[in-house]
């Protein structure tokens, strides 16, 4: 394919030397899959980062579980594939997720990362679904700005919500909850009245369990990571982790096996296809 192109930039007009990305330009920009250059196939690929994201397990745990397979794959590949495809199945997983509610949970976790303290900040819907979930340094009105106004900006792309966000007065893309749901850190308040939000703000004790509960998860793999080595690769993993329990909380307790099967079938096809998407 290549001599051909070259043959036919010679017979249109002066010979020039061109860059293999501007000879693909010529072809409409052919783009190169996700899963070039790696030895093992996007099947084995997808496989041991779903296990990793899905289930509490340590690298050479999921190492153990693909010999048992037959497949030799060392753990450092696996964490390897984990930081290049994690990222991109989390995006692709977002985009199929329904708009949340707009009743909101936000709550902060302390975590050690380096012999430091940071602070693991979360929200959440009302039917636990995670919204975004962002580490900071901090614990005061600046880290909840953030939060907050990364949500409404995100979460507008989601489509249209119940009435349009005002960020400092100024319309944003985006849309405003109907209800905030905190603990009595005063920081919440201040960071709505700087936004100027009109939602409602709830600080009633043990109202703010949903968000609690999610933490939870992230505890259990923390210990299991033996805690994060840093603050960026805390942030990229979390939220690798969080799309992917999304799509797969599937509520069991609450819902009868007819019911837990179809739910299971939705996500197993949910990831399959944003998987697909990044080939």
């Amino acid at each position: 394919m290549e001599d051909s192109l070259q043959k036919l930039l010679i017979e249109q007009g002066p010979a020039r030397v061109l860059s293999r990305s501007q000879r693909f330009g010529v072809q409409g920009r052919m783009r190169r899959s996700s899963y070039h250059g790696h030895r093992f196939p996007p099947a084995i690929i997808r496989h041991a980062v779903w296990l990793y994201l899905r289930f509490t397990l340590s690298l050479r745990d999921i190492e153990d579980m693909l010999a048992e397979r037959g497949l030799d794959i060392s753990y450092e590949t696996v964490r390897r594939w984990v930081a290049k495809f994690g990222p991109l199945f989390a995006r692709e997983l977002r985009k199929r997720r329904p708009r949340p509610t707009g009743r909101w949970h936000l709550d902060e976790m302390v975590v050690r990362i380096a012999g430091k303290r940071h602070w693991l900040w979360r929200a959440v819907d009302d039917e636990g679904e995670v919204l975004d979930i962002l580490v900071q340094s901090r614990r005061d009105k600046a880290a909840a700005v953030r939060l907050l106004r990364k949500l409404i900006r995100k979460q507008g792309g989601a489509g249209q919500g119940p009435r349009q966000a005002k960020l400092g007065g100024v319309d944003s893309v985006g849309f405003a909850p109907e209800t905030i749901t905190t603990d009595k850190l005063g920081s919440y308040g201040a960071a709505m009245r700087q936004l100027r939000l009109s939602a409602r703000h709830d600080q009633e004790q043990r109202r703010n369990n949903r968000v609690e509960n999610s933490h939870q998860p992230t505890r259990r793999r923390e210990r299991k990571m033996q805690r994060f080595k840093s603050p960026g690769s805390a942030q990229r993993f979390l939220s690798a982790h969080a799309a992917v329990q999304n799509t797969f909380n599937t509520q069991r307790h609450l819902v009868s096996r007819k019911t837990l099967k179809a739910f299971r079938a939705e996500a197993t096809e949910n990831w399959c296809g944003a998987t697909a998407a990044c080939a």
